[in-house]
């Protein structure tokens, strides 16, 4: 039976992979974004017949309710949530500044709210619903922008207490934190170093990055029924970044690791 799948984010090079993943898997998307050219393009590409545009900014909450409003009243109620919206502004603390700091906590830690609370009271009352949040191996350590930092780390705490609160209600909530994804994101370190993906890849074991399509089978899992009892989990899908720093290794030990 096919599923009901908002997917936030949709216009960015994961968001694209998630819900591609999903309307292949014969699932019908919500398609949230801000961006209203973007959104309807990349409907058009998807199928209108697999795939419905929410035009909402998260970060208004009321906002976003009313377009899922219009969205569920002609296809129903979401069945999975993949809050996958974010962004980051300030690389440093020195760079940071109060309006830096309120975007990045407004929109990838209140706007992730703001999107379980337009779908979670629907879940509830079914008794089943599957959330998974897009949180980042910046919540886990400090690689630079902090606030960003700051906020997935929050997230990681909001998707253990979502799991803890609300698995009596049939609720599952998983986050899937990536490492260096290559997407359009990159572009401008790309732009100043053209060897930042090679610079990188000592600091990770696999000497390999995910892709878009990487994270979106993660996510494919956590959502699906193989994940049935799985809730509460943060997955590092990052190329072995979190299992250790192999370059301080070698030098602690003076040995080849």
């Amino acid at each position: 039976m096919a599923r009901n799948i908002l997917i936030t984010g949709a216009c960015g090079g994961i968001g694209r992979a998630l819900c591609q993943a999903f309307v292949n898997a014969g699932d019908y998307v919500y398609a949230q974004d801000r961006e209203a050219a973007q959104l309807n393009a990349l409907v058009e590409q998807l199928g209108t017949e697999k795939c419905t545009a929410v035009l909402a900014d998260i970060t208004n909450a009321e906002q976003l309710k009313q377009a899922l409003h219009l969205a569920v009243a002609k296809r129903g109620e979401v069945h999975v949530l993949v809050a996958n919206a974010g962004a980051a502004q300030a690389l440093t603390l020195q760079s940071t500044t109060e309006d830096s700091w309120k975007q990045d906590m407004d929109l990838n830690l209140n706007g992730t709210f703001h999107t379980v609370e337009a779908v979670r009271p629907a879940m509830q009352a079914a008794g089943k619903g599957n959330i998974v949040i897009i949180g980042s191996v910046n919540g886990m350590s400090s690689f630079g922008h902090p606030a960003y930092s700051v906020a997935k780390a929050g997230l990681i705490s909001y998707t253990k207490a979502l799991a803890m609160e609300f698995g009596r209600f049939g609720i599952r909530a998983n986050m899937v934190c990536p490492g260096t994804v290559k997407t359009q994101a990159w572009q401008a370190r790309v732009d100043k170093n053209p060897q930042v993906f090679e610079d990188l890849k000592k600091w990770y074991p696999l000497r390999d990055f995910a892709t878009p399509e990487d994270i979106a089978d993660a996510v494919m899992f956590l959502a699906s029924d193989a994940a049935r009892v799985i809730t509460g989990v943060v997955l590092p899908v990052d190329g072995g970044l979190m299992a250790g720093n192999q370059v301080f290794a070698q030098e602690l030990t003076q040995e080849e690791i």
